[in-house]
């Protein structure tokens, strides 16, 4: 609706948008704390993180190849939702303190009821949005991200998953506590560096096979409306599941229509609120169209989706009913390359799978060492008939972010081991520090600023508290994931719709001034180190 209602306001993004990130409309004495490039790099350091390494993997575990198409439609879509909401944001926004700004949907629907009478209803929306705001950030804006992590972490340096989440805890608590001008900085020196490192490192993965990719996107464009067989790794998904984990993933991936990249978009020293609106038109693009693609591209070129098994079976084990359900029984690993704890797979025939709607299923078993061997104790399976293992073999557990790198590894064997693990730090300490902002903030609105410090507090606690082994299989990932991104959006959309048009307004009436020609640059480009640094926008004594 707001694509067609703004005109395909995509375009506008795509062209005006990297005129007024390079700093040519940024003023020192518009309100606000930061500039347009440093908004933009916080924002996207929330939604380009490990949903675009350990999501995108998630999404064609899941749902197959497809998911990507369905990706791909999100994030274009998504485009015009970030425009409208940041732009209600911007137009709403607090500006008490103008080197302070506070912003967000609960300002919108506080503020705008207010004006028609209904101050107590907007109040108890705001509170509404506010804790589904905090729900999300305890899920997918820390404990997804800290997860992902301390497994790919205890993966390749045997480094137990919770000395990570306190090592983690630690670097976020020491940018967060400096407030938004310091995760701006910060924000705006790992989000290119971490961009481009990833991009320059799949780049090499895709030459290297280069000769499969036009295959790949039939592949993906294809299994978006056919059902995709199953095969090694891959359980198989039919377009239905392809379509749900693509939205979820993309969804949850550059958060349009969630609210929460509003809040620091609100952060920008500007006096046009369409034009940081058009500023976050340019999100989903970059972290769906291209840095997710990348990634996608980089896992179905190099097999690692569809992989044969591991390990061979000799015999094949059968499995034997309990009061609790099907068991099979443990079986011996050959070979010591493994680690007590490690998780490995079955895939087995049974009864319907709710997610895929087909009839294969994964079997989830971790890894026990004795003094002479290794053994698979597997878990309880569910089911009215006896599940059968498919392939006669085991596999390694690679969930999210592992399997990524796993891709890498199939290339290069280490460049996924180093590579990824630097990027998913970086990719997820950003993550943390702009999600931390977005909490913080709806702790204000709902506790005033008092309550910001204990706050940041239990934020960084979660972060270990989430590397503590609750989360144990990709669809355990995807349900804590579904569920704070489910809330922001039943949140935030209906504020969207009821007070979209006023966004829309004030965007026609911006770009007919931008056509016209009564709006240009107001001075050329500062030096790109003022940019990075926000010292472009430093009032001068």
């Amino acid at each position: 609706m707001f694509t067609f209602w703004s005109g395909f306001s995509q375009y506008r993004a795509l062209t005006h948008g990297p005129q007024v990130i390079r700093g040519v409309y940024d003023d020192p004495d518009d309100p606000g704390a930061i500039n347009h490039f440093q908004a933009l790099s916080a924002a996207l350091s929330a939604t380009v993180g490990l949903g675009n390494i350990g999501g995108v993997a998630l999404a064609i575990s899941l749902g197959g190849p497809g998911a990507v198409f369905w990706m791909w439609v999100i994030g274009l879509l998504g485009m015009s939702i970030k425009l409208t909401e940041v732009t209600l944001s911007m137009l709403y926004r607090n500006t008490d303190d103008p080197d302070n700004p506070h912003g967000g949907p609960m300002w919108v629907v506080s503020k705008a009821l207010a004006r028609r009478g209904m101050g107590g209803l907007g109040r108890t929306i705001g509170v509404i949005f506010c804790i589904c705001l905090l729900v999300s950030t305890a899920t997918g804006g820390n404990m997804f991200q800290a997860w992902n992590v301390g497994e790919l972490t205890e993966e390749y340096f045997a480094v137990p998953s919770w000395i990570t989440g306190i090592v983690l805890a630690v670097v976020v608590g020491a940018v967060i506590i400096g407030g938004i001008k310091r995760i701006g900085k910060v924000a705006g020196t790992l989000v290119p560096l971490m961009v481009a490192l990833y991009l320059v490192a799949g780049a090499y993965v895709l030459v290297v096979h280069a000769g499969d990719i036009p295959a790949m996107f039939a592949l993906i464009v294809k299994s978006a409306f056919m059902p995709t067989e199953a095969g090694g790794a891959f359980i198989g998904g039919t377009a239905a599941s392809a379509f749900l984990f693509g939205l979820k993933r993309a969804a949850f991936s550059n958060e349009a229509g969630q609210g929460s990249s509003p809040i620091a978009h609100s952060a920008a020293k500007t006096d046009e609120p369409v034009r940081e609106g058009i500023v976050a038109g340019l999100e989903p693009f970059i972290d769906t169209i291209v840095v997710c693609t990348f990634t996608a591209l980089i896992i179905l070129s190099t097999g690692i989706w569809n992989r044969a098994p591991d390990v061979m079976l000799d015999p094949v084990p059968v499995a034997v009913q309990s009061e609790s359900g099907w068991r099979f029984p443990d079986t011996q690993l050959p070979g010591y390359d493994w680690v007590d704890g490690d998780k490995a797979t079955l895939v087995v025939r049974a009864d319907e799978n709710e997610a895929t709607g087909l009839d294969l299923h994964r079997l989830e078993g971790t890894v026990r060492q004795t003094e002479s061997e290794f053994r698979v104790a597997w878990d309880t399976f569910e089911s009215s008939t006896m599940p059968v293992i498919v392939g006669d073999g085991l596999y390694r557990s690679y969930i999210g972010a592992t399997l990524t790198a796993k891709a890498f590894d199939s290339v290069s064997p280490g460049l996924g081991k180093w590579l990824v693990s630097v990027a998913a730090w970086l990719f997820a300490v950003s993550t943390m520090i702009s999600w931390s902002y977005y909490g913080e903030q709806g702790m204000v609105f709902l506790a005033g600023e008092k309550s910001v410090l204990p706050y940041k507090l239990v934020y960084c606690l979660l972060i270990v508290v989430a590397t503590l082994g609750f989360v144990r299989t990709d669809t355990d990932l995807d349900n804590v994931t579904g569920i704070g991104t489910g809330v922001m959006l039943f949140a935030n959309i209906p504020i969207c719709w009821f007070f979209g048009y006023q966004a829309m307004r004030a965007y026609k009436e911006y770009r007919g001034r931008l056509q016209s020609g009564r709006m240009g640059p107001d001075h050329p480009p500062p030096h790109l180190d003022d940019l990075l640094s926000g010292r472009d926008v430093e009032k001068k004594d």
